[in-house]
This record gives C-alpha cells, sequence and structure tokens, in this order.
C-alpha cells in the first residue's frame, strides 16, 4: 500500500507507471490527488465491514435462540438503548474533536468485543448473554457505520462525495464479502466466541485508516476555517432540534422509516421460516451466513461496475428510487405466493440495492446539509430513527398478526406504503440537487 501512495504522488517523469495509475483513476471517476484517501477510506470501509460481517451470522442465530417470540422484546430493548446512547454520542459530539470522536467509539466497540468473549467462554447465563448480544451489535452495527459516513460527508465536498461515494462503498461491500467467509471458517476450527477476537482484531485496523485519513483532512482544510478536527459543540439534544427543525432531514427520517419497515417485516418473516425449515443451530448459522455472502457479492460487483455509472447518469433519483419499486414487485410476490424462496430472493435484491445504491446515495444527501447536522442530527437519524422504525414495526406486524392478520395481507397494506416512499425518493433527489448549487 506504501509503495501505491507514494507512486499517487509522483508525476509522469518521475515513475512510468504514471500514465497507468491515471487510467485507473480515471475509471474510479477519481482525480489522481484523490486516490490516497480513496484507498484509506476503502481499506477503513473493507476492516469496518469485514468486522461486522463476521458477527452478523451470530447475531441471527442469537434471534432465534433468544427466543422468536421474544425478537419483539429484543428490538424494543435495542430501540431504548439507542435512545440512551444517542444522548451519550452528542454529548461526545460536543466536548471531543472529530478524531478523539472516532477513537473513542471504535475503542469502546473493541473493549466490548474482549468482554463477550470472556462472558461467552465462561458459558454463565447463555440466554442472556444471546439477547444482549443481539441487542448490542444491532446497536454498534448502526453507530459505526453512521460515525463512518459523517467522517465521510466531512472529508469530502458534495462533489467529490457523488464521485466517490460509490468506490468507497464497495469497501465495504468487499468486507461484507469476506466476513461470512472467516465466520464459516473459523466455525470449523474454533469456537464462535473467537469470532470476537477477530472482528476486534479488523476494528482495531480501523484506527491506523483514521489517523491517515484525519491527517490528509487536515491538510486539506489548512486555510478554511472552521477546523474539521475542532469539538462540535452545542447540547445532546441538538441532533433531535436540528432533525425535526429541517424539512429536509425530515424528508430523510420519512425515507428511513419506510426503509426500515420493509426491511423488518422481512427479517421477523424470514427468520419465521427458517426457524421452521432448519432444526440445528449450526444449519441456520450456515445459511444466514451463506445468504450475507451472496449479498456482498452482489453488491460489491453492483458497486464497483454500477453505482457510479447510475449515479453520474441520473443522479440521486435512481438509486433512491430502486429500493420502493423493487418493494412494490417484492411485496406483491408476497401476497401471491409467500414462500420461503421468494423471502431469500426478494430479501437479497432488497440488502444489495440498499448497499450498492440507496446507501451511497443517503450519504451524499448529507454532503450539502452543516457539520453539526452532519454528525449530530445524521447519527440520530441513523440511530433512533432507525431502530424505533424496527421496534414499532416488530409490534405492529405482531399485533395485527394477533388479530387474525395473514402475512399477505400485510404484503398488500405494503404496497401502498412503498409509492409514497418512492415520492419521497424523488423530493428528496430534486432537494439535494438545488441545496448543492446553491
Amino acid at each position: 500500500m506504501q509503495a501505491t501512495i507514494h507512486l499517487i504522488h509522483c508525476g509522469p517523469m518521475d515513475d512510468p507507471r504514471y500514465a497507468r495509475l491515471q487510467r485507473w483513476a480515471d475509471f474510479l471517476g477519481a482525480k489522481r490527488e484523490e486516490l490516497v484517501p480513496l484507498t484509506w477510506a476503502f481499506v477503513y470501509f473493507f476492516c469496518l465491514l469485514c468486522g461486522y460481517s463476521i458477527l452478523r451470522p451470530v447475531r441471527d442465530e442469537m434471534a432465534i435462540e433468544g427466543g422468536l417470540k421474544h425478537l419483539p422484546w429484543m428490538m424494543t430493548a435495542t430501540f431504548l438503548t439507542m435512545l440512551a446512547a444517542t444522548p451519550l454520542f452528542g454529548w461526545l459530539s460536543a466536548h471531543c474533536s472529530r478524531y478523539r470522536l472516532l477513537l473513542t467509539v471504535y475503542g469502546f466497540i473493541i473493549v466490548n468485543l474482549l468482554i463477550y468473549y470472556a462472558f461467552m467462554t465462561s458459558h454463565a447465563y447463555p440466554e442472556w448473554v444471546a439477547r444482549s448480544f443481539f441487542v448490542w451489535l444491532s446497536v454498534i452495527n448502526l453507530f459505526i457505520v453512521s460515525v463512518f459516513w459523517s467522517f465521510m460527508a466531512d472529508l469530502f465536498t458534495p462533489e467529490q462525495g457523488t464521485r466517490l461515494f460509490g468506490v468507497i462503498a464497495a469497501g465495504g461491500s468487499s468486507g461484507a464479502l469476506i466476513g461470512p467467509l472467516i465466520t464459516t471458517g473459523l466455525t470449523f476450527v474454533f469456537p464462535v466466541p473467537v469470532l470476537m477476537l477477530a472482528s476486534a482484531g479488523f476494528l482495531f485496523l480501523c484506527l491506523g485508516c483514521i489517523y491517515r485519513l484525519e491527517r490528509w483532512g487536515r491538510e486539506q482544510s489548512a486555510h478554511h476555517q472552521p477546523q474539521p478536527g475542532d469539538p462540535l459543540h452545542g447540547s445532546f439534544l441538538a441532533g433531535v432540534r436540528l432533525t425535526f427543525s429541517s424539512p429536509y432531514l425530515m424528508g430523510i427520517c420519512g425515507y428511513l422509516v419506510c426503509l426500515t419497515m420493509t426491511a423488518t417485516f422481512l427479517y421477523l418473516e424470514q427468520t419465521r421460516l427458517v426457524s421452521e425449515y432448519f432444526d440445528q443451530p449450526e444449519a441456520r448459522t450456515r445459511l444466514f451466513s451463506s445468504l450475507d455472502f451472496t449479498t456482498g457479492l452482489l453488491t460489491w460487483l453492483t458497486q464497483l461496475f454500477l453505482t457510479q455509472r447510475v449515479i453520474r447518469r441520473f443522479g440521486l433519483v435512481a438509486p433512491l428510487l430502486f429500493l420502493p419499486v423493487i418493494s412494490v414487485v417484492g411485496f406483491l410476490g408476497i401476497a401471491l405466493w409467500p414462500t420461503l424462496g421468494l423471502y431469500v430472493v426478494f430479501s437479497v435484491l432488497r440488502r444489495v440495492g440498499e448497499y450498492a445504491l440507496s446507501k451511497p446515495a443517503r450519504e451524499v444527501l448529507f454532503t450539502v446539509v452543516s457539520r453539526e447536522e452532519k454528525y449530530k442530527a445524521k447519527n440520530f437519524i441513523d440511530t433512533a430513527i432507525s431502530r424505533g422504525g424496527d421496534a414499532s414495526t416488530g409490534w405492529l406486524v405482531t399485533g395485527v398478526k394477533a388479530l387474525g392478520a395473514t402475512t399477505a395481507q400485510i404484503a398488500w397494506v405494503m404496497v401502498p406504503l412503498m409509492l409514497v416512499w418512492a415520492w419521497l425518493a424523488t423530493v428528496l433527489a430534486r432537494q439535494e440537487k438545488r441545496r448543492s448549487t446553491e
């Protein structure tokens, strides 16, 4: 990597490989001087999602081990934990520099993984450890991803984000592709707790990438105020205030609520069917790992060859519209033919669309807001709003089914909601374009 980065700083007269490097930069949609931060951002997101993906199949199995009837409670506990954690994060944002904030978040997660390793190896209270792990990972997942994209939105301009975020997202997809393979391989040799150590190792590598990107960011902003490394002053409730006072951010909230409702409904139904089809925990874990690998592979290919070109050609409207459109088709299919195979196909396509198209586009939406909104409001939206949607959807589905509603009937109700989702996507795309030109 060091040799590559050195070459990036060389000119045509310094190294004959310059022309080849320039062609590679053109392929990625990057300028030569952007290849250094792009490389570190790619590696950072790779290590981050690889570390998370190692644990994701374990979390899905913990949902079953903790009891499917307790799943809405676990989602509610996740939401309440998120509500408690969000003010703490707001306080940290107000009192820590960007660099210290990132080190604190990832350092805390690494320590937690070591604690879980100790508890799991002791075999004490396995059911409660399983439930707590489900809640913990569901919370941590959103924080680490939200903090990452806040960092990216702070480092890069809206114009750079449009060109580079698809490539950076491909780094995360590559990590999400490798993570399940590591999980499968390690579980054949080591017990499950070892996965905690493997994940902690990848998160530790993220710290080095953060250091390199922070140095680059400070160099780029040497003549601009405020410095991006300065603390974000204000109360911990600033994120809530900023969100509900901005129609633009409220629109993003609405988009995310629609997304989480569809994702939670699919997760509940798919988990129920998997528990009915497979009796052994090992078989279920391998199935979840296989789905994660398939999703990661398709996402990686999409991000590498399509995401950037779609955003360049159509702007943000096409990637933001993909999920609503595919969801209309998917829920019509569920209403007519609710089988495990259909759920699996729909779930994989929806996750690919989210990671490869919708997610990079949503992050570009935050490049046109203030730094305070990028960290405080964005974190509130990505965490509390997201997990609130999970919890409310879990209880809503459980409640209407208790009243006698079938899965097919719920799917029919979801169809008009997807049309509202599509309308929000077009509105947000137009507003982002207008803000970026102001």
